[in-house]
């Protein structure tokens, strides 16, 4: 299998949450990936368990806001960078870099701190990527 190049930045879209463009750091050094939101709460809908949260999909417009809800899959405590642990929600959807598009699994968390709405870690990359820490925006480069 012909693994595709990523750098340490990136770009992404979450087509089931309608995030598109989304500008990502990848980590291999984190093992899940994380995305930034804001008003996390438990919600069934239609009789499923999900998070409803606001996520902020524009590192430059922190005005624009995107309503989202997504099942919950789980409930993990997280070792941030920090080194604290910290009990975080679960979802599962779809992730397009590039060629791909496959379903990962992304905690929910606040990253206000942080330069990036999303870290992608080591089990969203899966064996489909191989990434050049030197590089970055490389899959937009291939576009042009």
């Amino acid at each position: 299998m012909n693994k595709v190049i990523i750098g340490a930045l990136e770009t992404c879209s979450l087509p089931e949450l309608e995030i598109h463009d989304l500008q990502i750091r990848v980590d291999t050094g984190a093992k899940t990936s994380s995305l930034h939101v804001d008003n996390i709460r438990k919600k069934r809908v239609d009789g499923k368990l999900g998070a409803s949260f606001v996520i902020h999909p524009d590192i430059y417009d922190v005005e624009k806001t995107v309503q989202c809800w997504a099942p919950i899959v789980d409930i993990r405590s997280i070792k941030s960078s920090n080194g604290k642990a910290e009990q975080r929600l679960v979802i599962s959807t779809q992730l397009k870099m590039g060629p791909i598009e496959k379903s990962i699994e992304v905690t929910l968390t606040d990253r206000s701190d942080m330069s990036y709405m999303m870290l992608l870690g080591r089990q969203g990359m899966g064996k489909d990527f191989l990434v050049d820490p030197s590089a970055s925006f490389v899959l937009a480069d291939d576009s042009v």
